[in-house]
């Protein structure tokens, strides 16, 4: 049996996390086994879809959280990692500039990457040890500053596509009708040709929001569900919706424009419940750096 330690750094729009996993090789087998997440509540969004760049209070808890990762990963003795920056770096005029200072402070090397490596990256999760490949998908990743959609049809992926809409976005008014149109006809165009198409959601909303409804972790959510979910969170207000139902500050704003946006896609692909496997971009990066050491 062999078993080694890997972790993977995404750098997101409303927050930073390092996910440590165990990589176990025995015979023919693989198994990956989370071990750790830490999630840091670092909304870099804010910044970058607001003001164009980082700014120096949050560059500064960017530099300090690399550094306790780095600590973190030496503790767990963590054999290799990767770091991901997506659209709040990508789009920072100061983001290379952040990149090349966490380099040198915290020994950290981040690469900023597209919106078309982020959508391969997050569709190339095992999900199908947890669902099944037998239908046709459309993979939904709702992010702070975009989401990726994934065809997916008997376990492979047909068609990728990023689109700038993202919760923290969203939230700032951000995102323009055209770009929601943009996003219909892709969603529209690409799933027309399946008789039936099931959702896949991952991101930290829609796993809170599956959590929420109830429903056994197997078993996905409804389009129903989810619409009833939706009207009680937004008939509260942000500090009601943190005392009934528990909710992080930094969640509690960014699940409503979520939940919008499952439900509007939803709708676009004619889909009627949304699996949730409990896998994202930071799963995705793992299965990529066992594809590396292979």
């Amino acid at each position: 049996m062999k078993i080694r330690k890997y972790a993977a750094i995404d750098i997101g729009s409303n927050a930073i996390r390092m996910l440590v996993s165990n990589v176990v090789d025995y015979e023919e087998e693989r198994l990956i086994l989370k071990n750790a997440l830490v999630r840091v509540p670092i909304r870099l969004g804010e910044d970058a879809f607001t003001s164009g760049s980082i700014s120096k209070k949050n560059k500064k808890r960017i530099i300090k959280s690399m550094k306790a990762f780095q600590f973190l990963m030496d503790v767990h003795g963590v054999k290799d990692y990767l770091a991901y920056a997506t659209s709040a770096l990508r789009e920072a005029h100061n983001g290379p500039k952040i990149v090349e200072q966490v380099l040198r402070k915290s020994g950290i090397k981040i690469e900023i990457i597209d919106g078309k490596k982020e959508a391969k990256i997050i569709s190339n999760t095992n999900i199908f040890n947890l669902i099944g490949e037998d239908k046709a998908y459309l993979y939904v990743d709702v992010g702070g500053g975009s989401t990726e959609f994934s065809v997916l049809k008997n376990g492979k992926r047909l068609y990728s596509k990023s689109f700038k809409i993202g919760t923290v976005r969203l939230l700032n008014n951000g995102v323009s009708k055209a770009l929601w149109t943009e996003a219909e006809d892709w969603v529209r165009r690409h799933t027309q040709d399946f008789s039936k198409v099931y959702l896949l959601g991952t991101g930290g909303n829609i796993n809170k929001l599956h959590k929420m409804s109830g429903i056994k972790e197997s078993r996905p959510i409804t389009l129903l569900t989810l619409s009833a979910l939706y009207t009680k969170l937004n008939k509260l207000t942000y500090e009601e919706r943190i005392i009934k139902y528990g909710l992080n500050p930094d969640r509690s704003d960014v699940i409503l424009p979520a939940a919008q946006l499952f439900l509007r896609t939803l709708s676009w692909s004619g889909a009627k419940v949304v699996y949730v496997p409990k896998v994202g971009l930071s799963d995705g990066m793992i299965s990529e750096l066992c594809k590396r050491k292979n």
